[in-house]
């Protein structure tokens, strides 16, 4: 199992750097997003229990090996996840996990039980085994984090991808032990395990977001050229004609599909390579003003202060790095 996780990692970190020399617009989102150290278990539950969570943001995950268990949003919607589904909630809050047996408020698990093997256990202690999935979250450090993550949907949900779950088994081992360039592998493992969730997504509905973008030929014919060339002053008659449609119905289509207008999107995109150029100080204040489409620098502090609340070059002198995580955190919850 390792030698395929490691075979199947290699493979697609090729395809994960090939995508972003090529400015994908999704390799380019998920790597500004600088996602962290993971916290991820082996949780096997016995009859009826539940979960909630409420404490963090934290991109949670869950890939289901036996069984089935149930996922329910804050607005009372549910889904239900077989073994070999995967799920990927970017921002987690307010929702519940449950079993697939009916379960009540006195089954809510605050502190699962720890086995001997190390695994967690939700239900019943001596129970028979009739759920295990493996579990966990990671963080996103990057001060865009909530900017961007805006931009990815709200839930997806992959049936079948036996590479996910893979995937999970070598972040856990990772996370777990204390090889050289942890926190490196770490990274990339997640990027690829994030690339790959978004766009393994099977079931996305009607939740708007950049996948959904740019799972639409027309759409993402304007969206690719928005990231290949944000110093462009782009009009929505101009994107309108690099995805062939008419000014109306593509602003129409765009924000159906993302959710956002296709200028706010680009003003979003910008800001996001704005503020990763200014922490890495590798370019002046108007060397970034020109590379995202402003033809002073003048204009771009009083633009960037408006929406920051500092200037640029107060924030690049300020922002330090974030620092890492050590994936040791435990919630009392499926997560």
């Amino acid at each position: 199992m390792v030698t395929g996780c490691w075979t199947f990692y290699i493979a697609t970190s090729r395809v994960f750097s090939t995508e972003s020399k090529m400015s994908d617009p999704l390799a380019e989102i998920v790597g500004l997003l600088q996602p962290g150290a993971p916290f991820s278990k082996c949780v096997t539950g016995s009859g009826p229990w539940r979960v909630r969570r409420t404490q963090s943001p934290n991109p949670y995950y869950a890939a289901v090996l036996q069984g089935r268990l149930r996922y329910r949003g804050q607005n009372g919607e549910e889904v239900i996840l077989g073994a070999g589904d995967f799920i990927l909630i970017p921002s987690a809050q307010n929702f519940m996990m449950l079993s697939d047996a009916p379960s009540a408020e006195a089954d809510m698990v605050i502190d699962p039980v720890i086995l001997p093997d190390g695994d967690y256990r939700v239900g019943s202690v001596n129970g028979l085994v009739d759920m295990r999935a493996l579990v966990g979250y990671c963080v996103f450090q990057s001060d865009d984090a909530t900017l961007l993550a805006s931009l990815l949907p709200e839930l997806v949900v992959v049936r079948g991808e036996h590479r996910l779950p893979m995937l999970m088994q070598l972040l856990g081992e990772e996370a777990a032990g204390g090889k050289p360039a942890r926190e490196v592998m770490l990274r990339h493992l997640l990027e690829v395990l994030l690339i790959e969730a978004l766009r393994s997504a099977a079931e996305l509905g009607d939740l708007p977001g950049l996948v959904r973008g740019l799972s639409d030929e027309r759409l993402a014919m304007a969206i690719r050229v928005m990231h290949a060339r944000p110093e462009r002053g782009w009009t929505v008659a101009e994107l309108s004609r690099e995805a062939g449609m008419s000014r109306s119905g593509f602003h129409e289509r765009f924000q159906t599909a993302v959710g956002m207008a296709p200028i706010e999107y680009l003003k979003t995109w910008r800001l996001a390579v704005a503020r990763n150029l200014l922490r890495k100080r590798e370019a002046s204040v108007g060397e970034i003003a020109r590379k995202i489409g402003y033809r002073s620098t003048s204009a771009f502090s009083v633009a960037f202060t408006r929406e920051i609340g500092v200037s640029p070059a107060r924030y690049a002198r300020d922002t330090k790095a974030l620092p890492g995580l050590d994936g040791t955190e435990f919630d009392g919850a499926i997560a």
